[in-house]
């Protein structure tokens, strides 16, 4: 048996708990060890944890970030599953428990165009962050529909597959490149059937279950059938119902005031969490 660690009582502690905004809802079985108070425990990073996260390929892959939630948030058992409500919190607050609550961001005035230097408090962003009503259905042409958060594992490979569609778009629209025009066309035209694919597989991703006046569907494969051949009324009804989800729940932007003397004129800002640089 091995000799237990005398160092082990130095080891990094918990340094705040939170409460998930999806409350813990939408995570599958044996994914999630939720206690019974519902407070999370985040440690702060590691030095491996820095240096992961200034990583490009592991940010641009998810790796950082799955490997970040396994050492911050232990509870988490399989972070692939998180759902989209939890991720701004969660990331949030492991920068507040590595970092501390303040996080210094530079903005430009749009009245003077000068830079700002703003000292953000990170408890407030959390204290702003709320889950989206899923439990609401949509009901449209004789249809009740039954919606859920995506997953990590979902936004992750839609932004990877975007990232490449972008990419060819790119090279499309070169016009210095040696492609024919046929074959430019042949491009775009893949590239945009992408794009539709990836909208599809996000809505569909989104549904948990279509009830008709005859049964409940919850097949992936046959919501994504039913997405390709529905009526552009229904779909737009679809979209248009992620979309109010997504914007009640959207942060509020930063109300900050110029100190340039000269100025002085209030102004917002949208806070966004860049990872590239979110975590110095």
């Amino acid at each position: 048996m091995a000799e237990n660690n005398p160092l082990q009582k130095y080891f990094r502690q918990p340094a705040i708990y939170v409460q998930l905004p999806s409350g813990g809802k939408g995570y599958p079985p044996g994914t999630l060890d939720m206690p019974a108070n519902g407070e999370i425990p985040i440690y702060p990073m590691t030095a491996m944890d820095e240096i992961i996260m200034r990583t490009p390929d592991a940010l641009f892959n998810g790796v950082s970030n799955i490997k970040l939630f396994k050492s911050c948030v232990p509870n988490i058992i399989d972070p692939w599953a998180i759902p989209n409500t939890d991720i701004d919190l969660l990331l949030t607050s492991i920068r507040i428990a590595s970092y501390g609550h303040e996080m210094d961001m530079t903005v430009k005035c749009p009245h003077c165009e000068e830079d700002q230097e703003y000292a953000l408090d990170l408890r407030q962003v959390v204290d702003s962050i709320k889950s989206p009503d899923y439990n609401k259905s949509l009901n449209v042409d004789e249809l009740e529909i039954y919606f859920k958060p995506l997953s990590y594992k979902s936004i992750n490979d839609t932004a990877r597959a975007q990232f490449e569609n972008n990419r060819l778009l790119s090279v499309t629209s070169d016009t210095n490149n040696e492609m024919t025009e046929e074959q430019r066309l042949n491009a775009l035209g893949l590239a945009l059937e992408e794009i539709t694919k990836l909208s599809n597989q996000n809505l569909a991703s989104s549904i948990t279950a279509i009830k008709t006046p005859e049964t409940v569907v919850e097949d992936q494969e046959h919501i994504k059938d039913f997405l390709n051949n529905a009526s552009k009324k229904v779909y737009d009804a679809i979209r248009d119902h992620l979309l109010a989800i997504r914007d009640a729940t959207t942060m509020k932007p930063l109300h900050i005031k110029c100190t340039n003397e000269e100025c002085g004129k209030e102004f917002d800002t949208p806070y966004t969490l860049d990872q590239s640089n979110f975590f110095e």
